[in-house]
């Protein structure tokens, strides 16, 4: 007799998996895609859903072929007899995982967990990928406009590989920082600050946007800006929802929060906007920005803190970021850096933001695997403002302070490699005639003459 699924693996878990892991894909694709080729130059617009679709199709093949063992793996032991030492604890193994027990067998990580995972690896492993291949597509947002398609397709899998790998490892991964009890629920630090942190480290390494495109980088489809935008809002329903790994009661209120969170950062933007800001009005792009940093605020404790945690961590990242755009853009280094979206600012800052709060604002109430008894009483986190104990802030800051120093080095070494293997920057001439010079290709090509005849709609100027 044969039967569909074996004894271990819950249908419910597995599908929810699932479905969280294709709604944060679409928050790449088309989200990101869409919404950056939105906002940037008319000129502009192919070159970048280009990187977008590639820079995810590179991640999924590395992912698969050895990063996702780094990141998940057996931990890769260089640090002598100590077991807890920051060496053996820094990075898995270097290891394929496509066979068919690695992709059909139960996913167990090496350092075990509260309570085993009811699905195979595979549903696991797609589930991280999506994770891993969204982060280059952010950074992406702060080197637009001047960045050599070959640097991004060398630059993508080095990356992925030589930094997102041990920061996933050692947060996710059962690495050093988890073991001191540091937490990053869905990637506020390992996703969000590191790559505020590469962006930042790449545009000013590669150098600013010719000086026109600087003066004129106005949006040519804020209606494509809208589509991505609602794309990413309600994609991070499957990225905050997915990783209690469960289909539990945790995962709803994950996706609440992150609601209540990105809804109070948005209207926070908005009337600093109205009221604050030299122009006193509210503009669609501001509502994106605090959209996006409620987003990025919730990631690293969605389901660790209660609804009214939410709504203050909204209120305080927006407030925070909306000062740090319009002020310490005036501050060096960020006034010599051409961040074009200004990708430090609503992920890299707000993620720093969002993985401090967790230290205040995380409820003990709020458990992420209700277990039976005392021999499994379950995880949460246990917040400055419940607790009256600074240490999850102290662990919270250590881990922030390892993931900017790190990633900003290791990115910083890796763009002189691809500096020196293919170059980094297109052309002046490329640079002016973006996508026709670098890809052939217009979003809004103009009709040419042999379509005009083609269609009938061609009449002789003497006509």
């Amino acid at each position: 007799m044969y039967i569909p699924y074996p004894h271990w693996l819950n249908t419910g878990d597995n599908t929810w998996q699932i479905v969280s892991a294709t709604l944060v894909g679409l928050m790449s694709l088309p989200g990101i895609a869409v919404l950056y080729g939105g906002l940037v130059q008319r000129k502009w617009a192919v070159n970048t859903m280009m990187m977008a679709f590639t820079g995810f199709g590179i991640v999924l093949i590395v992912w698969v072929l050895w990063a996702f063992n780094m990141s998940f793996g057996t931990p890769a032991h260089f640090g002598g007899s100590n077991a807890h030492s920051f060496f053996n604890n820094a990075i898995g193994h270097f290891k394929i995982a496509t066979s068919p027990q690695a992709e059909q067998g139960q996913e167990i990580l090496p350092e075990g967990t509260l309570i085993p995972f009811h699905y195979n690896q595979a549903t696991f492993m797609y589930f991280q990928v999506v994770f891993a291949a969204i982060t280059p597509l952010l950074f992406l947002g702060s080197v637009l406009g001047r960045m050599k398609f070959k640097a991004w397709l060398l630059f993508v899998p080095l990356w992925i590989t030589c930094v997102y790998s041990v920061n996933a490892f050692l947060l996710w991964g059962g690495g050093f920082f988890a073991q001191k009890g540091a937490v990053d629920y869905s990637g506020g630090y390992v996703i969000h600050l590191a790559a505020g942190v590469t962006g930042f480290v790449a545009a000013w390494v590669i150098g600013p946007r010719l000086e026109r495109d600087r003066k004129h980088g106005v949006p040519n489809n804020l209606l494509l800006v809208a589509v991505g935008a609602g794309i990413l809002w309600l994609g991070w329903n499957g990225f905050n929802g997915g990783d209690p790994f469960y289909a539990g009661v945790d995962a709803t209120s994950a996706v609440l929060n992150t609601n209540l969170c990105t809804a109070a950062a948005m209207m926070t933007w908005v009337f600093m906007d109205m009221f604050l800001a030299k122009e006193k009005k509210a503009t669609f792009l501001g509502a994106i920005n605090g959209m996006i940093v409620g987003l990025v605020a919730i990631t690293p404790g969605a389901g660790w803190v209660n609804g009214y945690g939410a709504l203050l961590e909204g209120l305080i990242a927006s407030a925070i970021v909306w000062t740090a755009w319009y002020y310490l853009v005036k501050v060096k280094p960020f006034s010599k850096v051409d961040d074009a979206l200004g990708v430090v600012y609503t992920h890299g800052i707000a993620g720093l933001c969002g993985g401090l709060l967790v230290g205040f604002f995380g409820d003990p109430g709020m458990i992420e695997y209700i277990g039976k008894g005392s021999d499994a009483p379950g995880f949460a986190v246990q917040g400055l403002f419940y607790t009256g104990s600074w240490h999850q802030v102290w662990e919270q800051f250590l881990a922030a302070a390892w993931v900017i120093v790190f990633t900003a080095i290791a990115s910083f070494i890796l763009l002189q490699i691809v500096k020196l293997l293919v170059g980094l920057r297109e052309s002046d001439e490329k640079l002016e005639q973006g996508d026709l010079g670098i890809h052939g290709e217009e979003v809004y090509p103009e009709e040419t003459f042999a379509e005009r005849v083609g269609s009938g709609s061609f009449e002789p100027a003497n006509a």
